[in-house]
């Protein structure tokens, strides 16, 4: 067994008598803190006593009289329609080369794709058939004319001639516009260009090299080979409700808040609304536009339209401060300090941050804002005990 240094039992027992007043100090001190008395249930409200240490958790807030309240509202952001095109095959056909990719710009009439296509190449075959249908007839009107003037002829031979040349001519004008509108009809090669009719950029692609296509893979319901779109201005579609729509009208403005990008704050305005309420979200159609010049917001990006709506009547209040309590909103509102009592209100409109509050409320009124929950579960505890011991609710938790 070792030995004890003979200095460690003596310096022990200093410190553990030196630390015994200090532990039963503190715990005198603890013992003689009295603990907070809980709420009084007085003529339908909760009374706290002065500097109740609970008071410091209910955040009081003002009753303000509603002038204009900025509404949240559900967006998302879509390709501007009047600014993108949609490229699907008019000839079925075998693609042979690919001469655009997603993200590249592209300029009106450029090539995006390539197609060996034989239904194309059909119809290049009748232009050129017309063409020859077309020079022949005009032969023949022109050898009629000598012949009515030789007199060999009747007047009526050169008006069937100078017919037939004008249905020539029609079908030939008919054939080259067809091809013309899809391709080249210089020659028959079969070779169908898929070309964009605008500028801008490839945003979606729906080909490869080698796949064959038809022309029934066109229409909804079937992706476009190439959709070609002007991103630097995107159209906004926003959910609205009914009462919103005062403030949405065309010309509005209204500013959007993406998560892609906290705190920034992008600006747009209204160009149209619908005219039918959705059945299902029962809200309505609202679209506007916004300039993106620097392609930085994207397409089927989910965003959040604030827009400002004036509301004269009414105050507005915080909507931390609003509980539904058995399908009845209410507020609890402070009548003298640390006495609260509950008040039924109706809402005019029901925000995530801010509320407005239409009857049962008055401005200049301080509400709880904070700790909502608490005091209504102090009430309903204090009623129910009061219920359970046979007395008057109002007594219960009555402070000495």
């Amino acid at each position: 067994m070792s030995k004890q240094h003979p200095l460690l039992a003596p310096a022990l027992l200093a410190l553990a008598i030196c630390a015994l007043p200090g532990c039963q100090r503190a715990a005198s001190a603890d013992a003689d803190t009295p603990e907070a008395p809980p709420p009084a249930l007085q003529a339908g409200a909760l009374h706290f006593a002065p500097g109740h240490p609970q008071l410091a958790l209910l955040a009081l807030a003002p009753a303000r009289a509603a002038q204009e309240l900025q509404v949240d509202l559900p967006a998302k952001l879509v390709w501007n329609e009047e600014r993108t095109q949609r490229i699907y095959p008019a000839f079925a056909g075998r693609v042979t080369a690919l001469r655009a990719d997603l993200g590249q710009q592209v300029q009106a009439g450029q090539a995006l794709a390539l197609l060996a296509s034989p239904e194309f190449g059909q119809a290049q075959a009748d232009t050129a058939r017309a063409q020859a249908d077309l020079r022949l007839a005009q032969q023949v009107l022109a050898r009629q004319q000598q012949l009515l003037a030789a007199g060999i002829i009747a007047r009526k031979d050169l008006e069937q001639a100078q017919a037939d040349a004008a249905r020539a001519q029609a079908e030939a004008a008919r054939a080259a516009a067809r091809t013309r509108l899809y391709g080249s009809s210089a020659q028959v090669d079969q070779q169908l260009a898929l070309t964009s009719s605008m500028a801008g950029w490839v945003v979606e692609r729906n080909l490869n090299p080698g796949q064959e296509l038809r022309p029934d893979q066109g229409g909804p319901g079937n992706p476009a080979l190439f959709v070609i779109t002007d991103p630097r201005q995107l159209w906004v579609q926003i959910d609205a409700r009914e009462g919103d729509l005062a403030s949405l009208r065309p010309g509005d403005a209204f500013t959007l808040q993406v998560a892609a990008y906290p705190g920034e704050v992008f600006r747009g305005h209204v160009t149209a609304s619908a005219d039918a309420i959705d059945p299902q979200t029962r809200t309505i159609k609202v679209r506007g536009v916004i300039d993106n010049p620097e392609r930085r917001l994207k397409a089927e990006m989910l965003a959040t339209a604030q827009v400002g709506e004036n509301r004269s009547a009414g105050v507005l209040l915080p909507a931390e401060a609003v509980v539904l309590d058995g399908g009845q909103h209410r507020v609890w509102v402070q009548s003298a300090p640390g006495v609260f009592a509950p008040r039924s209100v109706q809402l005019a409109h029901e925000g995530p941050r801010e509320v407005i509050v239409s009857a049962g409320l008055q401005a200049g009124e301080q509400v709880v804002a904070s700790n909502v929950l608490l005091l209504a579960q102090q009430w309903r505890a204090l009623v129910q005990d009061g219920a359970a011991a046979g007395g008057a609710p109002s007594d219960k938790g009555r402070t000495p």
